[in-house]
């Protein structure tokens, strides 16, 4: 537990948050259900082996920050995530009450490794990623999230075989997850690409006939799994341009889902968009 001021606010709980979350205590020394409420937060942050903090703000000697977050009765306790307020409570509560608002608020432990995982991929630092990933899923086998990001780490790494034994390993809801599509599609790809042929021979088919859309879908893939999404984009354009209804509409969804896989290229993503949308309607 640490006491926090205007001054240090920004570093004790905004910042704080993004490891793990911040619960704001505000208080007063005159207030009888302040002198309740705060010793079982501590005890209960003393519990909680570090999985979330406790930062203790005076009301009477910090106005600006009651201010801010709205308190005009107190004790009134506010939770961090990410750098912002994600839920709050007024008044003194029992313990029951406090601990289902905790365990609402902070991740499981298997939740945390993938965070983890998360920031060391960002920081580009995939094999301490990898460990973060292998201790998330042995906590939780249907994290189904740490499953693909570890799908798509091995991607990135060319290891094949270990992608596709994760991916197998997937719970049925993992469907319904944001990344599902690009993850699969990507899965697909380097599958595929593994058995094409040379892209130079595909290139020469396509020159020598520009309507052979196998060639052309074959060629996406392989550009698919090299990640080179701007030469994948213009074969998949074509076929959507030569004939929208081969492979069951697949130029266009191949192309939805490598504008996700090309999230990271904005420039790429909208120029090509507005390119299917003109081809489109």
């Amino acid at each position: 537990m640490i006491d926090a001021s205007l001054a240090s606010f920004e570093r004790d709980v905004l910042e704080a948050s993004r490891e793990v979350p911040v619960v704001v205590d505000f208080w007063a020394p005159w207030c009888g259900p302040c002198r309740a409420l705060g010793p079982m937060l501590e005890k209960l942050e003393r519990e909680s082996g570090g999985r979330w903090r406790l930062v203790k703000v005076n009301s009477d000697e910090n106005p600006e920050l009651s201010a801010q977050f709205g308190v005009r009765s107190i004790p009134f306790v506010v939770a961090f995530a990410d750098g912002k307020p994600v839920s709050q409570f007024l008044g003194a509560q029992p313990e029951g009450a406090i601990r289902a608002f905790l365990e609402k608020l902070v991740p499981d432990p298997s939740e945390l490794e993938l965070r983890h995982a998360r920031a060391a991929l960002a920081a580009g630092q995939p094999a301490i990623a990898e460990e973060h990933l292998r201790n998330a899923i042995a906590l939780d086998p249907s994290n189904d999230a740490a499953r693909l990001d570890s799908v798509t780490l091995f991607l990135d790494r060319g290891d094949l075989a270990r992608a596709r034994e994760q991916f197998a390993l997937l719970s049925p809801k993992a469907e319904q997850a944001s990344a599902w599509s690009t993850v699969s599609a990507r899965l697909e790809a380097a599958e595929r690409a593994a058995t094409l042929p040379a892209t130079g021979e595909l290139e020469r088919r396509i020159a020598a006939d520009p309507g052979d859309l196998d060639a052309r879908r074959d060629l996406a893939e392989a550009r698919i799994a090299s990640r080179d999404f701007a030469a994948a984009l213009e074969q998949l354009l074509e076929i959507v341009r030569r004939d929208r209804a081969y492979g069951d509409d697949l130029g266009r969804r191949k192309m939805l889902a490598v504008f996700e896989m090309a999230a990271g290229d904005p420039d790429l993503v909208s120029d090509y968009r507005r390119r299917l949308s003109a081809t489109l309607y």
